[in-house]
């Protein structure tokens, strides 16, 4: 028997987008407290380097992951990379009549397009490390929801991705997507504060009722759930869309 820790990254390179808050800076803490080298990609360089100098081995990639050339550019600085968390994304509220072509577009840029050309782009030293995907999908990308045509589409998206690409590359990159229930982050606040300014506590219990729980979930929730998907203990995971909502997508 292993008598050593589970859940363990030491030695191993994990690139974090949209790493600077939420979600991301919730999982860049975890995967450097199991001992990964964490580079925090985000655009908000300040924020990034506030989190870098809070951890043993970070560093930090100002990048867009809608720009192609960006993206190549910065994949080419790395020497390597074991762990990729393509986390970063952008979000909307309106229905099919509401979504604009244009909002529309920019929705699959960042989120789908984005997750596809950094994965593109990682894919040689992933596939050298025999490493390891995880996309940040979202129940959006399962159920239906109300008033989110652009983001349920582009989070099925996301989920349809992971999939092909864990297929495609079987016993030699694992890739998983983890698709959250709503979570406490600065996305939500952001959403409640821009269409429910004047209610947003009334919202906020809207929110929490809406999973069987009765509460939101906590980022570091979401980051153990991708730190046990990026170690050694999964590595017969591979393809699987895993929920993390309170019970919402089971109700």
């Amino acid at each position: 028997m292993n008598s050593n820790p589970p859940f363990r990254l030491d030695g191993r390179q994990a690139l974090v987008t949209g790493g600077a808050s939420g979600i991301g800076e919730a999982v860049c803490l975890t995967l450097s407290a199991a001992g990964a080298d964490v580079v925090i990609a985000d655009l908000d360089k300040e924020k990034a380097r506030g989190l870098a100098a809070q951890l043993p081995r970070a560093s930090v990639m100002v990048l867009d992951i809608s720009d192609e050339t960006a993206v190549n550019t910065a994949m080419r600085s790395l020497d390597r990379l074991d762990i990729l968390v393509n986390n970063a994304g952008i979000g909307m509220v309106g229905s099919i009549e509401e979504t604009e072509p244009v909002d529309f577009a920019r929705l699959h840029r960042v989120n789908v397009e984005g997750t596809y050309l950094v994965s593109r782009a990682a894919l040689p030293l992933l596939l050298e490390a025999k490493g390891t995907i995880v996309n940040i999908g979202s129940v959006a990308g399962l159920v239906g929801m109300k008033r989110r045509f652009a983001y349920c589409t582009t989070k099925g998206a996301v989920v349809a991705m992971s999939r092909q690409m864990a297929v495609e590359y079987a016993g030699r990159l694992r890739v998983n997507c983890v698709c959250p229930g709503t979570v406490e982050t600065p996305f939500v606040e952001g959403y409640l504060e821009k269409y429910h300014r004047h209610e947003k506590e009334k919202v906020r219990e809207e929110l929490k009722l809406r999973q069987p729980v009765g509460r939101l979930g906590r980022p570091e929730e979401i980051a153990h759930l991708v730190l046990y998907l990026a170690s050694a203990e999964a590595e017969f995971v591979t393809g699987s869309v895993v929920t993390i909502d309170g019970g919402w997508t089971a109700a």
